[in-house]
């Protein structure tokens, strides 16, 4: 009877722990992005479990959805596990609201475990909506570069696979000159404190947001998270420019 017990649910639960170290660690993943064609193709429908059209933000009780308040501006940012990047960003005077999605693959209507599949050239993104005139775009990349580890493709720690590709995804051209900007003088401080490592941070025009599920935002604040951080700063400054 015992074994009988271990034999259905002790084995599936083996199973489920073996699945989430694979994905955590990128075991079976593709090393690269794919073909269109490679790619799991999605669904027509929404993804379950998305937050609600009137859900709030979990700090700042702002809506996720949007409309937001006029004069705000948003950028998108890729920097490894979603969870650490928006729990950077959150809580800041100049955000007015964040989300974390799933942009620049080619998966419709993702869910989480299409993106932990590595099939769907999707990154794990935090979108942040902020007030330039409190908090300068300047001031967001300033944090992004000094927080993870922009020299290592589709890697942050032990999180590997593209989901964790570091990008910077503008919405306008004023946007695109200061992200490229910043690369060039964060490449620069990373050289002049001995790092030869070249910056592989795509900074690409903002693709379509894919919202993601509800227990994804805002995680870190929430009762019962793990806490769990992913990012893996080099620990150099970023310059004054």
């Amino acid at each position: 009877e015992t074994g009988s017990t271990f034999g259905s649910s002790g084995m599936a639960r083996v199973a489920a722990r073996l699945n989430q170290f694979r994905t955590m660690f990128g075991i079976g993943k593709p090393a690269s992005l794919l073909s269109a064609t490679e790619c799991l193709p999605g669904s027509d429908s929404p993804a379950r479990d998305l937050p609600g059209p009137d859900a709030k933000h979990f700090v700042k009780s702002t809506s996720l959805w949007g409309p937001w308040a006029e004069g705000t501006q948003t950028i998108m940012i890729g920097m490894g596990c979603f969870w650490c990047s928006e729990a950077l960003f959150a809580k800041m005077d100049g955000i007015h609201s964040s989300q974390v999605g799933y942009a620049g693959g080619v998966t419709k209507n993702p869910s989480y475990q299409d993106i932990c599949t590595g099939r769907s050239n999707h990154n794990e993104v935090t979108r942040l909506v902020y007030d330039p005139t409190v908090l300068p775009l300047e001031g967001i990349l300033k944090i992004f570069w000094e927080t993870h580890d922009p020299t290592t493709p589709n890697q942050q720690g032990n999180d590997r696979g593209t989901q964790y590709r570091s990008g910077i995804y503008y919405f306008d051209e004023e946007q695109k000159q200061t992200a490229e900007r910043t690369a060039v003088a964060y490449q620069r401080a990373l050289e002049e404190s001995g790092i030869s490592r070249k910056i592989c941070t795509e900074i690409l025009p903002a693709p379509q947001f894919w919202m993601a599920e509800e227990y994804h935002q805002q995680y870190d604040f929430k009762p019962g998270s793990r806490q769990y951080c992913g990012l893996r700063p080099l620990g150099v400054g970023f310059p004054k420019m």
